[in-house]
């Protein structure tokens, strides 16, 4: 047996173990949405802000049931045949938007729990109780292993093309003008949310209106510099005998993080913030914008980049 048929007999092996592991991953955080949604209070205790408005209570849970399930879909379209025949960007958009979500819940509840013991709110009310995070975020972080895990193993039988060689042996031509311009755009605009964000995890509050969260700010700041990082490679061939896998998963996970949680908090922040006083001021809403157009930029680099070797890289 060749090593290239053995890896394709573990590959088929272990699918059936991740597809199981991310589904069930994703029952207790569907089953406690469904449960608010239909009037429980379970892990809601008295006094919390979930209980004060209803009605976005129901279309906010409502919302992220169907994201949570969206990766369901996902899983199937990862390990089943038919999987394989759906156009890249049925898959890679929801995918980059799902690498994106979790990312920093992976990063962010692990250090949490090391630095602080659990999570750092910083409201004065209680939101949920503490047992909600670790059922919440151990479901999310599991979703993301599996996931992740499915998702290389795919990219790599149907793309894997796409990043063969090393950094430095990249062409400069095709769209390289046009990604270095957008690369640099990304990287003076993340200085925005970059600068922000720093000062808050230092402790300074000017300019937000809550306590809390710094540690997050601080993962925040490292998606932002690991993608602007990824596309300064992609777009001027830096870091020469790297991979180029490496910028690639830079820019992808970065430009996620940063695009997907700025929109989401600003959309959270909408829905959710009844009282003037719990808005975002405008330096967070100029953060989360930012963040936001930062990230779309990043991940315009890496189309770039796949679609000029797509058309020059033989199969």
């Amino acid at each position: 047996m060749t090593s290239s048929t053995a890896a394709a007999v573990t590959d088929l092996r272990r699918h059936p173990v991740l597809r199981l592991v991310a589904i069930v991953a994703c029952l207790p955080y569907l089953s406690l949405k469904l449960a608010w949604i239909f009037g429980s209070h379970l892990g809601i205790p008295d006094g919390s802000p979930l209980l004060e408005h209803r009605v976005a209570m129901v279309l906010a849970n409502g919302l992220t049931v169907l994201m949570d399930a969206a990766v369901v879909v996902l899983v199937l379209l990862l390990t089943q045949a038919w999987g394989r025949r759906v156009p890249a960007w049925v898959l890679a958009v929801p995918m980059w938007v799902a690498t994106g979500l979790l990312a920093p819940i992976m990063v962010g509840f692990p250090l949490q729990l090391v630095v602080h013991g659990g999570t750092d709110s910083g409201d004065d009310r209680p939101f949920l109780d503490g047992w909600v995070f670790g059922v919440v975020y151990g479901g999310f972080i599991l979703q993301g292993l599996a996931l992740g895990a499915l998702f290389v193993g795919y990219a790599r039988e149907r793309w894997g093309y796409l990043w063969r060689g090393r950094v430095g042996e990249l062409p400069a031509h095709g769209t390289v003008a046009a990604q270095r311009t957008t690369a640099v755009t990304a990287a003076v605009l993340a200085l925005v949310p970059g600068t922000l964000r720093l000062l808050w995890a230092c402790g300074f509050t000017g300019g937000r209106n809550m306590s809390g969260g710094r540690l997050m700010e601080v993962v925040y700041v490292g998606f932002l510099v690991a993608a602007v990082t990824g596309a300064w490679q992609l777009a001027f061939r830096r870091g020469g005998p790297l991979p180029v896998t490496v910028p690639l998963a830079l820019t992808w996970v970065g430009s996620g993080a940063v695009a997907c949680w700025g929109g989401w908090m600003a959309l959270s922040a909408l829905v959710t913030s009844h009282d003037l006083a719990d808005r975002p001021t405008p330096a967070m809403s100029l953060t989360y914008a930012v963040q936001m157009i930062v990230g779309l930029l990043v991940a315009t680099v890496a189309a770039h980049h796949f679609a000029d070797r797509s058309a020059r890289t033989p199969r």
